[in-house]
């Protein structure tokens, strides 16, 4: 008989009197990397629903978040989305092309110098 475990992660969201997100905290179950939630200025979440088939999507970032930081987060977060993509599909193609995309994106924010 297989174990079967349970690992919790938990996102907590600190709001002002508007309801808009002032930090948005983290931590898991399984994180080795301290023993304190870890503060974070934004946060995409999608979630692929069995039954249905729908993604549904939290989006949040801190009312500090600055546009550059939003930049770099997309910048991080679509070159990784690439990268699952294959590792999940084997699709090297798309995937390449979802890269070229990204450093098309990093470019145009200056997160990449042109030709790098």
């Amino acid at each position: 008989m297989t174990k079967h475990r349970i690992s919790q992660i938990r996102i907590t969201v600190n709001l002002d009197e508007k309801n808009m997100p002032t930090s948005i905290d983290w931590d898991a179950d399984d994180r080795t990397d301290g023993d304190k939630p870890v503060e974070c200025k934004g946060m995409l979440l999608s979630l692929f629903e069995r039954e249905t088939l729908d993604t549904m999507k939290i989006d949040l970032w801190a009312t500090d978040m600055q546009v550059n930081e939003m930049d770099r987060f997309f910048f991080q977060t679509l070159r990784g989305m690439a990268d699952t993509y294959f590792r999940a599909t084997q699709n090297r193609e798309l995937a390449v092309d979802m890269q070229r995309f990204v450093h098309y994106f990093g470019e145009k924010t200056g997160i990449l110098k042109a030709g790098e």
